[in-house]
């Protein structure tokens, strides 16, 4: 038995090629920055400070590498990120899953009055200075609570959540659940976030990723070095190795531009990799998660 196929006419086969074409150049326009950063950081400072660069290392060296991890604070500052990171987010998916469980409920008393309040918030708020007294009379500043408890959830990942949540919980599970005599925490830790496993990855990128590039929020209500966010310690290291105007010899001028390049490329990569290198692992959830709940039946 033949099968029919259809043949592309010469212009399906035209608009084929120029989108496969405009699709392949906006990925080496993205592409590129990143291999040329990464291939930087693997060269000499001669090379960089000199333009040499353009896709592969030039006299492979690890000295930027060398030059950041030489600084204790660099460890320091990793250990706290990521304690920052994992226990926030922790936080961050406790405090959503609670939030927005209720709300994916029609029967809830208040629904929409509880919603709008959450989403008035995305709009309006009481600003940097009343915040910071907050803060401070809650006794949160200097301390490692500052960098939690403030960022503990996220209106928007709460709506999103909500939404998948009402996209794909049928209210008949839930009635079924009640019959058998089942609480809706119960319910909620048995049935929803199994059932959640696309939508709590992509939760959980988008926490993560916030705390690990925090930065704001340790610059303004942390002064204690040993508390310091990676992201911190990579600006001071930045600004202890820029160069001085003043230097008058050029030889020494030119070695320490190429230092301090090398060093700003190496610690893109340093602080960059840790979730280049997760993401392709739950990228097939991030856009599951994503898409679910954005057409209806």
């Amino acid at each position: 038995m033949k099968k029919n196929h259809i043949k592309d006419s010469a212009g399906d086969r035209i608009f084929n090629i120029t989108n496969d074409m405009l699709l392949l150049l906006g990925t080496l326009i993205v592409l590129y920055p990143l291999v040329y950063i990464l291939s930087s950081s693997f060269s000499s400072p001669k090379a960089v400070s000199t333009g040499q660069v353009f896709l592969w290392p030039v006299d492979l060296s690890i000295r930027g590498f060398e030059a950041v991890f030489e600084h204790k604070a660099i460890l320091t500052g990793f250990s706290n990120t990521i304690f920052y990171t994992v226990v926030g987010t922790l936080i961050n998916i406790f405090m959503t899953l609670l939030a927005a469980y209720p709300l994916s409920r029609k029967t809830m008393p208040g629904r929409r009055i509880i919603l709008f309040l959450f989403t008035f918030t995305m709009i309006f708020n009481g600003g940097l200075i009343p915040t910071y007294i907050l803060i401070s009379r809650m006794g949160m500043i200097n301390t490692r609570w500052v960098m939690l408890i403030p960022l503990a959830m996220n209106v928007y990942n709460v709506i999103i959540c909500r939404s998948f949540f009402e996209s794909t919980i049928p209210n008949e599970l839930v009635e079924a659940a009640q019959i058998d005599g089942c609480s809706h925490i119960r319910f909620l830790a048995q049935m929803v976030i199994p059932l959640s496993k696309a939508i709590i990855a992509v939760l959980v990128l988008y926490y993560a990723l916030g705390h690990w590039n925090q930065y704001f929020q340790a610059f303004i209500y942390i002064t204690d070095r040993a508390k310091f966010p990676l992201q911190i310690v990579l600006r001071d290291i930045l600004v202890l190795n820029s160069v001085s105007d003043i230097i008058a010899d050029p030889q020494l001028y030119a070695a320490k531009q190429g230092m301090a390049e090398l060093l700003k490329f190496s610690l893109i990569v340093v602080s960059s990799a840790p979730f280049m290198i997760a993401y392709p692992f739950v990228a097939k959830h991030f856009v599951q998660g994503v898409m679910i709940g954005s057409v209806k039946g």
